[in-house]
């Protein structure tokens, strides 16, 4: 899985700000657009695809070690040791290969990982971000997240207090539903930039740029990796 500052290129990223600029020329609101890699560490997928691994490992010495017969006269078989430790050997080994593949492969743990979790992590981290970026400390309480999480393919849009007055959680959640949509296409910088123009263009009426206002929050594309 590609990481955040690998998915999106410079020339993308210009894109973006650009339409923050755009948008925000057309009202008071500052937009903060985020790119995550990750929201949650996640260890426990990769504990289980190695138990999986493990128990497959295991059941596969089972089947495939000689085992000693009772038949009088006969010596095929191994020594019950041998077996012992060839099957802990491979469980051993199993496992961590199954641990090390987990963290590698995304959609791999993504199945192993409950949706409930993903989307807690997810909306943790934005609220978290929501704070360290500065976008609830605005002036006239104007502040817009709009939070991408790649790994959980999952997306966040919040707004601050004058948002909501004016327009309410449903014009947030229509945000977001046009941001996942435009994300199934494929092209995250391009659904990006397209909600960024929709809300420019939606709060501009109820949140108009006023003569004098500052920018109080850089216009720029942040990436977490």
């Amino acid at each position: 899985m590609k990481s955040a500052t690998e998915l999106i290129n410079d020339e993308q990223r210009k894109r973006v700000e650009a339409a923050v600029v755009a948008a925000e020329a057309k009202t008071s609101c500052e937009i903060v657009p985020v790119v995550a890699t990750s929201s949650g560490r996640y260890d426990r997928p990769e504990d289980m695809i190695g138990l999986w691994l493990a128990i497959l490992a295991a059941i596969t010495v089972w089947l495939m070690l000689p085992r000693q017969l009772d038949e009088t006269g006969s010596w095929s078989g191994l020594p019950i040791y041998v077996g012992l430790l060839t099957m802990v050997a491979s469980v051993v080994v199993a496992f961590i290969a199954g641990a090390w593949i987990g963290s590698r492969i995304g959609w791999l743990r993504r199945l192993f990982t409950p949706r409930q979790q993903m989307q807690e992590e997810v909306y943790a981290r934005a609220r978290q971000t929501f704070f360290d970026k500065r976008i609830h400390h605005t002036t006239g309480s104007t502040g817009l997240l709009i939070y991408v999480s790649l790994f959980e393919h999952i997306a966040v849009v919040l707004g601050d207090q004058e948002i909501i007055d004016k327009l309410g959680q449903s014009f947030l959640d229509q945000l977001c539903e046009q941001l996942t949509d435009g994300l199934r296409q494929g092209d995250a910088s391009e659904a990006i930039c397209n909600v960024i123009t929709a809300a420019g263009e939606k709060l501009a009426g109820p949140l108009p740029r006023a003569t004098d206002d500052v920018n109080e929050l850089h216009d720029a594309l942040v990436l977490i990796d």
